[in-house]
């Protein structure tokens, strides 16, 4: 009964939907049918012209799970399994030194206030993209999951930390437990083999939240000294139409000193930056960005990036380079001067939401040197893009050829029985994929069953090498430094939390 309502429920919205679209004349300018998409993946994507209407292009994939005997696809050499189900929205996977797999499920804040008529459309639409219907399970929440035998399947499963708030990424070093809450940085005592924590968390430093939290996910990585962690913190809007104030200190990376909480902006231009992950040869910060969205069916394209300090990336005022925004008044180009390309394009809509690098992996030969991407998919296109996992190879710690299909099965006709977020390498040296909608964490490995000798934890901070020291970021006036897209003149801020 719950069901058809549901649907029913759906098929209105979408009626909706499709109408005010053809109001808005938003299929013209090119609806991107017949776009070769792979003309977009690579250090120098193709760029149409922006074709901007009211509404965006829609197609949407309602989330409908997996069905019994019903698996994701991989290549041949491969194998897929069902590592843990029945989890609550996981996002992200994370592997202690010991082997022990830590998934952060989460949903997202409520209460978001609404600041266009549209925004109530996105809103409806999001809710069918992301499944939910019925009965929810609790979430916000990390599970552990141990695989005592590193046969590839969970011995022993527990909730180490429930009721946070949005949870998404996570890290730990020398004895501490570290969540990215989606406003804050929270620490623990944790020893690995604890099947529990307990007592009330420190806050190590806050980020910026709500009311309007945007984009709520705070991605962490720790850096290859041990000394900094490093944070994700999206924007606050699509193209700063909430105004450049509610953008400060956003669309960044932050710099947080591990021990005391000093935090800057450590790069900045990030629309939605996430997947932070470490090059394991050249110790450089990577992550993969969701760009802006408004422009057509194929603008503007997501890219995966290494992150340079002090850099800016363009947001709001351009994208790839110095292709300007027209929306964004008023016009900055000196902003736009020094705009810092990315490295490697993924294609338009296709929602990198995780990444990591495979070099500690035991999959075959031929995915033991690049990425991996979790791409989460689109809505706002007239076809579907993404919905699967991709692997990018690199050479001398650059990303080179075409992205390559490992994950896919994702998307069934008009419907997802999952959506891919976070990746990662379990202690076995397996793939591991967070599957957020169906509510499943995958793991894929090597066909011949090869495991690595011991397991590697996703921060490798004694066995990294540091990057090469950045040059200083310029004193002068002329070229100011941006925090979460708001010019400043006096460089990143640096602040030190009271507690």
């Amino acid at each position: 009964m719950f069901e058809g309502k549901r649907r029913l429920h759906t098929g209105a919205v979408l009626g909706c939907c499709l109408a005010l679209a053809s109001v808005a004349g938003c299929s013209d300018g090119g609806s991107g049918d017949d776009f070769d998409v792979s003309s977009q993946i690579g250090p120098d994507p193709v760029l149409p012209e922006p074709s901007p209407s009211l509404v965006a292009d829609t197609k949407i994939a309602e989330v409908v799970g997996w069905q019994e005997g019903e698996l994701p696809s991989v290549p041949e050499g491969l194998t897929v399994t069902a590592y843990a189900r029945d989890l609550a929205n996981p996002r992200t996977v994370y592997t202690l030194p010991n082997g022990d797999v830590l998934v952060v499920q989460a949903r997202g804040p409520s209460g978001k206030p609404v600041s266009r008529p549209k925004d109530v459309i996105r809103g409806w639409i999001m809710s069918i993209a992301h499944g939910g219907g019925g009965e929810q399970k609790e979430s916000n929440l990390i599970t552990l999951l141990r695989d005592a035998d590193r046969d590839g399947t969970v011995d022993e499963r527990n909730d180490l930390l429930t009721g946070l708030k949005s949870p998404f990424g996570v890290a730990w070093y020398d004895g501490t437990l570290y969540v990215a809450a989606t406003d804050a940085i929270l620490s623990w005592p944790y020893q690995l083999g604890q099947t529990s924590v307990e007592g009330e968390p420190t806050v190590l430093t806050e980020l910026p939240g709500g009311p309007i939290n945007h984009h709520w996910t705070k991605d962490l990585v720790l850096g290859p000294d041990g000394r900094y962690l490093y944070a994700s913190v999206g924007s606050n809007s699509n193209v700063a139409e909430n105004g450049l104030e509610a953008e400060r200190e956003r669309a960044a990376i932050w710099q947080v000193d591990r021990e005391t909480g000093a935090s800057r902006v450590y790069a900045s231009g990030l629309r939605n930056p996430n997947g932070l992950s470490i090059h394991p040869e050249t110790g450089e910060l990577w992550a993969v960005i969701n760009e802006r969205d408004e422009l057509g069916p194929n603008l503007v394209p997501d890219y995966m990036t290494s992150v340079k300090e002090g850099a800016f990336y363009g947001w709001p005022w351009s994208y790839f380079g110095n292709h300007v925004d027209e929306r964004v008044r008023p016009p900055r180009p000196d902003m736009v001067a020094k705009a810092t390309m990315p490295d490697y394009a993924l294609s338009s809509h296709v929602a990198p939401l995780g990444m990591t690098f495979s070099a500690d992996s035991a999959l075959p030969e031929e995915y033991r040197s690049g990425a991996f991407v979790g791409e989460h998919g689109s809505w706002n296109r007239s076809f579907f893009n993404g919905y699967k996992v991709v692997y990018i190879p690199f050479e001398d710690g650059k990303p080179v050829g075409k992205a390559e299909d490992v994950v896919t099965g994702f998307i069934d006709g008009d419907e997802a029985r999952g959506r891919p977020v976070g990746v990662g390498i379990d202690g076995t040296g397996a793939l591991l994929v967070a599957d957020d909608a169906g509510n499943t964490v995958w793991r894929v490995a090597a066909a011949d069953g090869s495991v690595t000798d011991e397991p590697v934890g996703t921060d490798r901070a004694s066995s990294m090498p540091a990057p090469a020291a950045a040059p200083e970021p310029p004193a002068s006036a002329d070229e100011p430094a941006v925090q979460g897209g708001q010019a400043e003149d006096d460089g990143p801020e640096t602040t030190t939390p009271d507690n």
